[in-house]
Protein backbone atom coordinates (compact mmCIF):
# COMPACT_ATOMS: atom_id res chain seq x y z
CA UNK A 1 0.00 0.00 0.00
CA UNK A 2 2.85 2.40 0.73
CA UNK A 3 4.45 1.42 -2.55
CA UNK A 4 1.30 2.31 -4.46
CA UNK A 5 1.18 5.72 -2.87
CA UNK A 6 4.83 6.41 -3.49
CA UNK A 7 4.56 5.56 -7.14
CA UNK A 8 2.79 8.76 -8.22
CA UNK A 9 5.13 10.77 -6.15
CA UNK A 10 8.10 9.46 -8.11
CA UNK A 11 6.80 11.08 -11.29
CA UNK A 12 6.73 14.48 -9.73
CA UNK A 13 9.71 16.76 -10.17
CA UNK A 14 12.32 16.58 -7.54
CA UNK A 15 11.85 19.18 -4.89
CA UNK A 16 14.41 21.64 -4.05
CA UNK A 17 16.79 20.88 -1.23
CA UNK A 18 15.45 23.76 0.79
CA UNK A 19 11.89 22.44 0.55
CA UNK A 20 13.07 18.99 1.53
CA UNK A 21 14.87 20.38 4.50
CA UNK A 22 11.74 22.22 5.64
CA UNK A 23 9.34 19.28 5.18
CA UNK A 24 11.48 16.78 7.05
CA UNK A 25 10.24 17.60 10.50
CA UNK A 26 6.61 17.25 9.36
CA UNK A 27 7.17 13.75 7.88
CA UNK A 28 9.00 12.49 10.99
CA UNK A 29 5.67 12.00 12.94
CA UNK A 30 4.13 8.55 12.06
CA UNK A 31 0.63 9.50 13.35
CA UNK A 32 0.34 12.39 10.94
CA UNK A 33 1.77 10.71 7.85
CA UNK A 34 0.20 7.30 8.53
CA UNK A 35 -2.64 6.40 6.22
CA UNK A 36 -6.28 6.01 7.45
CA UNK A 37 -6.30 2.22 6.87
CA UNK A 38 -3.49 1.62 9.37
CA UNK A 39 -5.35 3.58 12.10
CA UNK A 40 -8.52 1.57 11.49
CA UNK A 41 -6.54 -1.67 11.69
CA UNK A 42 -4.99 -0.62 14.98
CA UNK A 43 -8.40 0.28 16.38
CA UNK A 44 -9.72 -3.13 15.40
CA UNK A 45 -6.74 -4.81 17.06
CA UNK A 46 -7.40 -2.86 20.24
CA UNK A 47 -11.10 -3.80 20.17
CA UNK A 48 -10.22 -7.45 19.60
CA UNK A 49 -7.71 -7.32 22.47
CA UNK A 50 -10.34 -5.74 24.74
CA UNK A 51 -12.94 -8.36 23.75
CA UNK A 52 -10.40 -11.13 24.37
CA UNK A 53 -9.64 -9.74 27.81
CA UNK A 54 -13.37 -9.55 28.59
CA UNK A 55 -13.88 -13.15 27.48
CA UNK A 56 -10.90 -14.27 29.60
CA UNK A 57 -12.30 -12.37 32.60
CA UNK A 58 -15.73 -13.98 32.08
CA UNK A 59 -14.13 -17.41 31.84
CA UNK A 60 -12.11 -16.77 35.02
CA UNK A 61 -15.26 -15.57 36.86
CA UNK A 62 -17.21 -18.61 35.70
CA UNK A 63 -14.38 -20.90 36.78
CA UNK A 64 -14.28 -19.19 40.22
CA UNK A 65 -18.04 -19.53 40.75
CA UNK A 66 -17.93 -23.15 39.56
CA UNK A 67 -15.08 -23.95 41.95
CA UNK A 68 -17.01 -22.39 44.84
CA UNK A 69 -20.13 -24.42 44.05
CA UNK A 70 -18.02 -27.56 43.70
CA UNK A 71 -16.39 -26.88 47.06
CA UNK A 72 -19.79 -26.41 48.69
CA UNK A 73 -21.05 -29.65 47.16
CA UNK A 74 -17.97 -31.48 48.40
CA UNK A 75 -18.48 -30.12 51.93
CA UNK A 76 -22.16 -31.14 51.94
CA UNK A 77 -21.33 -34.63 50.62
CA UNK A 78 -18.60 -34.99 53.27
CA UNK A 79 -21.03 -33.92 56.01
CA UNK A 80 -23.65 -36.40 54.84
CA UNK A 81 -21.06 -39.15 54.65
CA UNK A 82 -19.96 -38.29 58.19
CA UNK A 83 -23.59 -38.49 59.37
CA UNK A 84 -23.97 -41.85 57.65
CA UNK A 85 -20.75 -43.07 59.26
CA UNK A 86 -21.98 -42.00 62.70
CA UNK A 87 -25.29 -43.82 62.19
CA UNK A 88 -23.48 -46.92 60.98
CA UNK A 89 -21.14 -46.77 63.99
CA UNK A 90 -24.12 -46.60 66.35
CA UNK A 91 -25.72 -49.53 64.56
CA UNK A 92 -22.45 -51.45 64.81
CA UNK A 93 -22.37 -50.72 68.54
CA UNK A 94 -25.89 -52.07 68.96
CA UNK A 95 -25.05 -55.14 66.90
CA UNK A 96 -21.91 -55.65 68.96
CA UNK A 97 -23.95 -55.55 72.17
CA UNK A 98 -26.41 -58.06 70.72
CA UNK A 99 -23.54 -60.32 69.65
CA UNK A 100 -21.98 -60.11 73.11
CA UNK A 101 -25.31 -60.93 74.72
CA UNK A 102 -25.73 -63.85 72.31
CA UNK A 103 -22.25 -65.12 73.18
CA UNK A 104 -23.01 -64.89 76.89
CA UNK A 105 -26.27 -66.78 76.38
CA UNK A 106 -24.48 -69.42 74.32
CA UNK A 107 -21.87 -69.80 77.05
CA UNK A 108 -24.59 -70.21 79.68
CA UNK A 109 -26.45 -72.68 77.48
CA UNK A 110 -23.25 -74.65 77.00
CA UNK A 111 -22.74 -74.72 80.78
CA UNK A 112 -26.30 -75.93 81.24
CA UNK A 113 -25.79 -78.55 78.55
CA UNK A 114 -22.67 -79.78 80.28
CA UNK A 115 -24.53 -79.94 83.58
CA UNK A 116 -27.38 -81.76 81.88
CA UNK A 117 -24.94 -84.19 80.31
CA UNK A 118 -23.37 -84.68 83.72
CA UNK A 119 -26.82 -85.33 85.20
CA UNK A 120 -27.59 -87.80 82.46
CA UNK A 121 -24.31 -89.58 83.05
CA UNK A 122 -25.07 -89.69 86.75
CA UNK A 123 -28.51 -91.05 85.97
CA UNK A 124 -26.99 -93.78 83.82
CA UNK A 125 -24.50 -94.56 86.55
CA UNK A 126 -27.36 -94.70 89.05
CA UNK A 127 -29.30 -97.13 86.85
CA UNK A 128 -26.25 -99.31 86.58
CA UNK A 129 -25.82 -99.12 90.33
CA UNK A 130 -29.44 -100.08 90.86
CA UNK A 131 -28.86 -103.21 88.83
CA UNK A 132 -25.76 -104.11 90.85
CA UNK A 133 -27.30 -103.45 94.24
CA UNK A 134 -28.89 -106.07 96.33
CA UNK A 135 -32.60 -106.22 96.75
CA UNK A 136 -32.15 -104.73 100.19
CA UNK A 137 -34.88 -102.14 100.70
CA UNK A 138 -32.76 -99.86 102.90
CA UNK A 139 -29.85 -99.77 100.48
CA UNK A 140 -32.23 -99.04 97.61
CA UNK A 141 -33.87 -96.25 99.60
CA UNK A 142 -30.51 -94.72 100.52
CA UNK A 143 -29.34 -94.81 96.91
CA UNK A 144 -32.52 -93.13 95.79
CA UNK A 145 -32.16 -90.48 98.49
CA UNK A 146 -28.55 -89.82 97.47
CA UNK A 147 -29.51 -89.35 93.83
CA UNK A 148 -32.41 -87.05 94.69
CA UNK A 149 -30.22 -84.98 96.99
CA UNK A 150 -27.48 -84.71 94.32
CA UNK A 151 -30.02 -83.50 91.76
CA UNK A 152 -31.51 -81.01 94.24
CA UNK A 153 -28.01 -79.75 95.10
CA UNK A 154 -27.29 -79.11 91.40
CA UNK A 155 -30.60 -77.28 90.94
CA UNK A 156 -29.88 -75.20 94.01
CA UNK A 157 -26.43 -74.24 92.74
CA UNK A 158 -27.41 -73.48 89.14
CA UNK A 159 -30.92 -72.04 89.34
CA UNK A 160 -31.31 -71.25 93.05
CA UNK A 161 -34.32 -73.59 93.31
CA UNK A 162 -34.80 -73.40 97.08
CA UNK A 163 -38.31 -74.85 97.06
CA UNK A 164 -37.20 -77.86 95.05
CA UNK A 165 -34.33 -78.53 97.47
CA UNK A 166 -36.70 -78.24 100.45
CA UNK A 167 -39.11 -80.71 98.89
CA UNK A 168 -36.26 -83.16 98.19
CA UNK A 169 -34.99 -82.93 101.79
CA UNK A 170 -38.47 -83.31 103.28
CA UNK A 171 -39.24 -86.32 101.07
CA UNK A 172 -35.92 -87.93 102.06
CA UNK A 173 -36.67 -87.37 105.75
CA UNK A 174 -40.17 -88.81 105.32
CA UNK A 175 -38.75 -91.87 103.53
CA UNK A 176 -36.28 -92.48 106.37
CA UNK A 177 -38.96 -91.93 109.02
CA UNK A 178 -40.82 -95.04 107.79
CA UNK A 179 -37.92 -97.16 109.03
CA UNK A 180 -37.34 -97.54 112.77
CA UNK A 181 -33.62 -98.21 112.45
CA UNK A 182 -31.53 -96.03 114.78
CA UNK A 183 -28.71 -95.98 112.21
CA UNK A 184 -30.68 -93.41 110.19
CA UNK A 185 -30.76 -90.88 113.04
CA UNK A 186 -27.45 -89.27 111.97
CA UNK A 187 -28.72 -88.91 108.39
CA UNK A 188 -32.00 -87.38 109.58
CA UNK A 189 -30.12 -84.89 111.77
CA UNK A 190 -28.07 -83.77 108.76
CA UNK A 191 -31.27 -83.45 106.72
CA UNK A 192 -32.91 -81.38 109.48
CA UNK A 193 -29.94 -78.98 109.63
CA UNK A 194 -30.02 -78.50 105.85
CA UNK A 195 -33.79 -77.89 105.99
CA UNK A 196 -33.33 -75.23 108.68
CA UNK A 197 -30.63 -73.48 106.64
CA UNK A 198 -32.85 -73.36 103.57
CA UNK A 199 -35.85 -72.09 105.54
CA UNK A 200 -33.73 -69.34 107.08
CA UNK A 201 -32.89 -67.92 103.64
CA UNK A 202 -34.68 -64.67 102.69
CA UNK A 203 -37.31 -65.23 100.04
CA UNK A 204 -36.80 -63.58 96.64
CA UNK A 205 -39.79 -63.32 94.31
CA UNK A 206 -37.92 -64.00 91.08
CA UNK A 207 -41.10 -64.64 89.11
CA UNK A 208 -42.73 -61.43 90.37
CA UNK A 209 -39.67 -59.32 89.47
CA UNK A 210 -39.54 -60.91 86.01
CA UNK A 211 -43.23 -60.12 85.47
CA UNK A 212 -42.61 -56.47 86.43
CA UNK A 213 -39.73 -56.23 83.97
CA UNK A 214 -41.92 -57.72 81.24
CA UNK A 215 -44.56 -55.10 82.02
CA UNK A 216 -41.99 -52.30 81.70
CA UNK A 217 -40.73 -53.75 78.39
CA UNK A 218 -44.30 -53.76 77.06
CA UNK A 219 -44.73 -50.07 77.94
CA UNK A 220 -41.57 -48.81 76.21
CA UNK A 221 -43.25 -48.33 72.82
CA UNK A 222 -46.04 -46.18 74.28
CA UNK A 223 -43.88 -44.03 76.56
CA UNK A 224 -43.59 -40.41 75.28
CA UNK A 225 -40.18 -39.06 74.32
CA UNK A 226 -39.05 -35.48 74.79
CA UNK A 227 -39.46 -34.87 71.06
CA UNK A 228 -43.07 -36.13 71.24
CA UNK A 229 -44.16 -33.34 73.59
CA UNK A 230 -47.37 -31.51 72.59
CA UNK A 231 -48.49 -28.02 73.72
CA UNK A 232 -50.77 -28.00 76.71
CA UNK A 233 -54.29 -26.70 76.12
CA UNK A 234 -55.10 -23.41 77.77
CA UNK A 235 -57.16 -23.69 80.90
CA UNK A 236 -59.28 -20.53 80.84
CA UNK A 237 -61.35 -19.52 83.78
CA UNK A 238 -64.94 -20.82 83.48
CA UNK A 239 -67.57 -18.25 82.75
CA UNK A 240 -69.82 -19.66 85.44
CA UNK A 241 -67.75 -17.81 88.01
CA UNK A 242 -68.82 -14.42 86.60
CA UNK A 243 -72.43 -14.50 87.90
CA UNK A 244 -71.09 -15.56 91.27
CA UNK A 245 -68.82 -12.51 91.38
CA UNK A 246 -71.72 -10.26 90.28
CA UNK A 247 -73.99 -11.73 92.91
CA UNK A 248 -71.30 -11.27 95.54
CA UNK A 249 -70.82 -7.63 94.51
CA UNK A 250 -74.58 -7.08 94.73
CA UNK A 251 -74.71 -8.67 98.17
CA UNK A 252 -71.95 -6.36 99.39
CA UNK A 253 -74.08 -3.31 98.63
CA UNK A 254 -76.44 -1.97 101.26
CA UNK A 255 -79.80 -3.70 101.23
CA UNK A 256 -81.74 -0.45 100.98
CA UNK A 257 -79.68 1.09 98.11
CA UNK A 258 -81.09 0.79 94.59
CA UNK A 259 -78.52 0.43 91.77
CA UNK A 260 -79.07 2.63 88.77
CA UNK A 261 -79.04 1.35 85.21
CA UNK A 262 -75.69 3.04 84.54
CA UNK A 263 -73.98 1.45 87.55
CA UNK A 264 -75.41 -1.96 86.64
CA UNK A 265 -74.17 -1.67 83.06
CA UNK A 266 -70.77 -0.43 84.25
CA UNK A 267 -70.39 -3.37 86.67
CA UNK A 268 -71.34 -5.83 83.91
CA UNK A 269 -68.86 -4.23 81.51
CA UNK A 270 -66.09 -4.43 84.11
CA UNK A 271 -66.79 -8.13 84.75
CA UNK A 272 -66.87 -8.84 81.01
CA UNK A 273 -63.61 -6.97 80.42
CA UNK A 274 -61.93 -8.71 83.35
CA UNK A 275 -62.98 -12.16 82.16
CA UNK A 276 -61.94 -11.41 78.56
CA UNK A 277 -58.58 -10.02 79.65
CA UNK A 278 -57.98 -13.08 81.87
CA UNK A 279 -58.73 -15.45 79.00
CA UNK A 280 -56.59 -13.46 76.58
CA UNK A 281 -53.66 -13.43 78.99
CA UNK A 282 -53.99 -17.18 79.54
CA UNK A 283 -53.95 -17.75 75.77
CA UNK A 284 -50.93 -15.44 75.31
CA UNK A 285 -48.99 -17.29 78.01
CA UNK A 286 -49.49 -20.55 76.09
CA UNK A 287 -47.93 -19.13 72.91
CA UNK A 288 -44.39 -19.09 74.29
CA UNK A 289 -43.03 -21.88 76.48
CA UNK A 290 -39.50 -21.97 77.85
CA UNK A 291 -38.09 -25.24 79.11
CA UNK A 292 -34.58 -26.12 80.23
CA UNK A 293 -33.27 -29.44 78.91
CA UNK A 294 -30.06 -30.93 80.27
CA UNK A 295 -29.45 -33.07 77.17
CA UNK A 296 -30.01 -31.11 73.92
CA UNK A 297 -29.40 -34.21 71.79
CA UNK A 298 -32.66 -35.68 73.15
CA UNK A 299 -34.60 -32.88 71.40
CA UNK A 300 -32.72 -33.38 68.10
CA UNK A 301 -33.52 -37.09 67.69
CA UNK A 302 -34.70 -38.20 64.26
CA UNK A 303 -37.49 -40.83 63.94
CA UNK A 304 -34.95 -43.57 63.19
CA UNK A 305 -32.82 -42.57 66.19
CA UNK A 306 -35.93 -42.55 68.40
CA UNK A 307 -36.64 -46.12 67.27
CA UNK A 308 -33.12 -47.20 68.23
CA UNK A 309 -33.46 -45.45 71.62
CA UNK A 310 -36.55 -47.53 72.39
CA UNK A 311 -34.91 -50.74 71.14
CA UNK A 312 -31.76 -50.10 73.22
CA UNK A 313 -33.95 -49.61 76.30
CA UNK A 314 -35.70 -52.92 75.58
CA UNK A 315 -32.34 -54.68 75.22
CA UNK A 316 -31.19 -53.28 78.55
CA UNK A 317 -34.33 -54.53 80.28
CA UNK A 318 -34.05 -57.95 78.61
CA UNK A 319 -30.44 -58.23 79.77
CA UNK A 320 -31.55 -57.32 83.29
CA UNK A 321 -34.19 -60.07 83.11
CA UNK A 322 -31.59 -62.63 82.03
CA UNK A 323 -29.25 -61.50 84.82
CA UNK A 324 -32.15 -61.88 87.27
CA UNK A 325 -32.85 -65.45 86.19
CA UNK A 326 -29.15 -66.31 86.41
CA UNK A 327 -28.85 -64.45 89.76
CA UNK A 328 -26.10 -62.17 88.44
CA UNK A 329 -26.72 -59.20 90.71
CA UNK A 330 -23.90 -57.03 89.28
CA UNK A 331 -25.18 -57.24 85.70
CA UNK A 332 -28.78 -56.92 86.92
CA UNK A 333 -28.15 -53.64 88.73
CA UNK A 334 -25.91 -52.21 85.96
CA UNK A 335 -28.55 -52.86 83.28
CA UNK A 336 -31.31 -51.35 85.42
CA UNK A 337 -29.20 -48.25 86.12
CA UNK A 338 -28.46 -47.85 82.41
CA UNK A 339 -32.19 -48.21 81.62
CA UNK A 340 -33.11 -45.56 84.19
CA UNK A 341 -30.47 -43.17 82.80
CA UNK A 342 -31.83 -43.68 79.27
CA UNK A 343 -35.39 -42.97 80.44
CA UNK A 344 -34.32 -39.81 82.28
CA UNK A 345 -32.30 -38.62 79.26
CA UNK A 346 -34.62 -39.24 76.32
CA UNK A 347 -38.16 -39.65 77.72
CA UNK A 348 -40.58 -37.04 79.07
CA UNK A 349 -40.32 -37.57 82.83
CA UNK A 350 -43.32 -35.31 83.44
CA UNK A 351 -45.66 -37.88 81.87
CA UNK A 352 -47.49 -40.09 84.35
CA UNK A 353 -46.66 -43.26 82.43
CA UNK A 354 -42.92 -42.50 82.52
CA UNK A 355 -43.09 -41.69 86.24
CA UNK A 356 -44.86 -45.00 86.94
CA UNK A 357 -42.22 -46.85 84.94
CA UNK A 358 -39.40 -45.16 86.86
CA UNK A 359 -40.99 -45.98 90.23
CA UNK A 360 -41.49 -49.59 89.13
CA UNK A 361 -37.84 -49.89 88.10
CA UNK A 362 -36.75 -48.43 91.45
CA UNK A 363 -38.82 -51.06 93.25
CA UNK A 364 -37.29 -53.80 91.13
CA UNK A 365 -33.79 -52.44 91.69
CA UNK A 366 -34.38 -52.46 95.44
CA UNK A 367 -34.75 -56.26 95.41
CA UNK A 368 -31.88 -58.11 97.04
CA UNK A 369 -30.39 -60.90 94.94
CA UNK A 370 -27.10 -61.23 96.83
CA UNK A 371 -28.06 -64.42 98.63
CA UNK A 372 -25.37 -67.01 99.29
CA UNK A 373 -27.01 -70.33 98.52
CA UNK A 374 -26.08 -73.17 100.86
CA UNK A 375 -25.28 -76.66 99.66
CA UNK A 376 -26.67 -80.05 100.62
CA UNK A 377 -23.17 -81.48 101.12
CA UNK A 378 -23.80 -82.41 104.76
CA UNK A 379 -26.82 -84.56 103.97
CA UNK A 380 -25.16 -86.15 100.92
CA UNK A 381 -21.99 -86.93 102.89
CA UNK A 382 -24.03 -88.42 105.73
CA UNK A 383 -25.77 -90.79 103.29
CA UNK A 384 -22.49 -91.74 101.60
CA UNK A 385 -20.71 -92.33 104.91
CA UNK A 386 -23.48 -94.62 106.06
CA UNK A 387 -23.32 -96.59 102.81
CA UNK A 388 -19.52 -96.85 103.06
CA UNK A 389 -19.79 -98.41 106.52
CA UNK A 390 -22.12 -101.11 105.32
Amino acid sequence: MNEQQSTPESNLPEPKPQATYQSAPASSSPYISAPDGTAVLRRRQRLLTLLLLLVIAALVAQWWFSSRELHGLRAEVAQRLQTGDNSSNELKGVLKLVQESTKELQAKVSVLDSKQAESQSQQLALEQMYQDLNKNRDDWALSEIEEVLSTADQQLELAGNVQGALIALQNADKSLSRSDKPQFIAIRRALARDIDRLKALPSVDIAGIAVRLDSVIGQVDSMPLLIDEKPVESASQPRAAQPARTAKAAADKPAGAEASAWSTWLAGAQDTWQSMSTEMWAEIKQLVRIREVQTPEAILLSPSQAYFVRENLKLRLLNARLALLSRNEFAFRNDLSAAQDSIAKYFDTRAKQVQNTQSLLKQVQGSNLAIQMPTLAESINAVRNYKARQ
